[in-house]
């Protein structure tokens, strides 16, 4: 026997009873993202190895351990393991900076990481996330933030907090990287071997470390916000009063630095306790050199990536609202040849105008065609055999109550049961109806 193949590890399959519990986030996380004037932008599920090893950063664990790499002859491509990389890619290459700044985007997509998985962390995992272009104050910070913060109102989470920090610019951190050196070289030996050779190339990154021992030794290491320059600590200290203007709570913790080394200036998190150690479900924060790093011109530039399946985790844990699966809203009990051709025509009429019709597929008799359609929960049933077929008329049965209304097989089949699904069902009626409703109004009040 052959054996069974199974989905890879760190990968979860969504499957149609649980999918609109998705589509609940992405909904609102378009809506949320347009009130705030950002457009939808969608790239390449791999990119130039090169993209990442020059963003993301050579000593952070993305790039260390964790990025899915193929190569193909002379060429290396690489799953990308966040949006931001590829987005600006994107932007640049086609001209977008060219447009009128402020840019400002947001995507919904997969990324790609090879560590171990755990609830909240898969090595396949969805990001919505925003990008915004071309603006250097901080008000673009505390817009930034501010859309965050409103997808998460939006979706009813409680309990998130939201911290911030500065990790300052190359002039000022430079003098941050002379004081973690020498913090640091009297443990060298004790820390973990990447820290070691952080310690050298990037010493900022060992705050960011995983390693018990080196969370240990780090906890007294000199923070960042003690060594802004006056810029930096100009742009950080009106970030708060913005954000304060918005009414937006939040705490500053020097210790957040980000996974990833493209970030200055402004960097911020909002974490939640209910799922563990990986409470983070949204970090970002500003990256004023990456567009010029890449080839571009030098460009301010910031934004966030958020995981939708901590927010799913999160949501499910506090019992927030999800968007019900669409219902069947009509079945077509069928018997008979001559009753199945006029319920596919019938069908075809409703689903013409945005209902969601069916009848039986699978030979079915009577009493099992009404128990499948009472298990679907179809909103209306219609029985359909050769006494309606040959009278022209039959019964439209509405399940909640039992009551049954007659209705026509004619040309107006398609009028009288949107007439009838409008009376019984307004707050659920498709939106072709409704409009038609609304326009029939309308014309009436006239």
């Amino acid at each position: 026997m052959a054996k069974n193949i199974k989905r890879p590890k760190g990968t979860e399959d969504v499957l149609p009873k649980t999918v609109s519990r998705w589509q609940t986030i992405e909904k609102i996380a378009r809506e949320t993202a347009e009130n705030f004037g950002f457009k939808e932008i969608r790239i390449p599920t791999f990119e130039e190895t090169d993209l990442f090893m020059r963003s993301v950063g050579e000593t952070t664990d993305v790039v260390q351990k964790e990025m899915f790499t193929v190569t193909a002859g002379d060429s290396s491509f690489t799953l990308r393991p966040e949006g931001t990389a590829g987005t600006i890619r994107a932007v640049m290459q086609n001209g977008m900076l060219n447009d009128a700044l402020p840019l400002k985007l947001f995507y919904i997509l997969s990324c790609f990481r090879h560590e171990r998985p755990q609830a909240g962390r898969l090595r396949e995992f969805h990001q919505f996330g925003a990008e915004m272009a071309g603006s250097p104050l901080p008000a673009a910070d505390a817009e930034v933030i501010s859309l965050a913060k409103s997808l998460l109102d939006r979706l009813g989470i409680r309990n998130i907090k939201l911290y911030i920090n500065s990790i300052g610019c190359p002039v000022c951190r430079a003098r941050y990287y002379d004081s973690l050196r020498e913090y640091f070289e009297g443990s060298k030996d004790k820390l973990c071997m990447t820290c070691q050779e952080r310690l050298v190339k990037n010493p900022m990154r060992i705050l960011d470390c995983k390693s018990e021992i080196c969370q240990e030794i780090a906890k007294d290491a000199p923070v960042i916000t003690d060594y802004l320059c006056e810029e930096c600590s100009a742009h950080f200290a009106k970030l708060q009063e913005y954000l304060q203007l918005r009414g937006i709570e939040y705490s500053v913790n020097p210790r957040i630095v980000r996974g990833l080394d493209y970030y200055t200036k402004t960097v911020f998190e909002f974490v939640t306790t209910e799922i563990g150690a990986q409470g983070t479900v949204c970090g970002g924060g500003r990256y004023d050199g990456l567009i010029e790093q890449l080839g571009g011109p030098k460009t301010p530039a910031l934004g966030f990536g958020m995981g939708i399946e901590r927010l799913l985790i999160v949501m499910e844990k506090q019992g927030c609202g999800f968007m019900e699966p669409k219902k069947c809203d009509v079945y077509f009990v069928n018997m008979g040849e001559a009753a199945r051709n006029k319920a596919i025509q019938l069908a075809s009429d409703l689903r013409e105008i945005g209902y969601f019709a069916e009848f039986d597929l699978v030979g079915r008799e009577f009493k099992p065609q009404m128990k499948y359609a009472n298990n679907i929960g179809a909103r209306f049933i219609i029985v359909l055999g050769d006494n309606e077929i040959e009278s022209g008329k039959a019964r439209v049965k509405f399940m909640e109550t039992g009551e049954q209304l007659d209705i026509t097989l004619d040309g107006s089949f398609a009028d009288r049961f949107d007439e009838i699904y409008y009376e019984k069902l307004l707050d659920s009626i498709p939106e072709t109806s409704a409009m038609k409703a609304l326009t029939g109004a309308a014309e009436e009040d006239k």
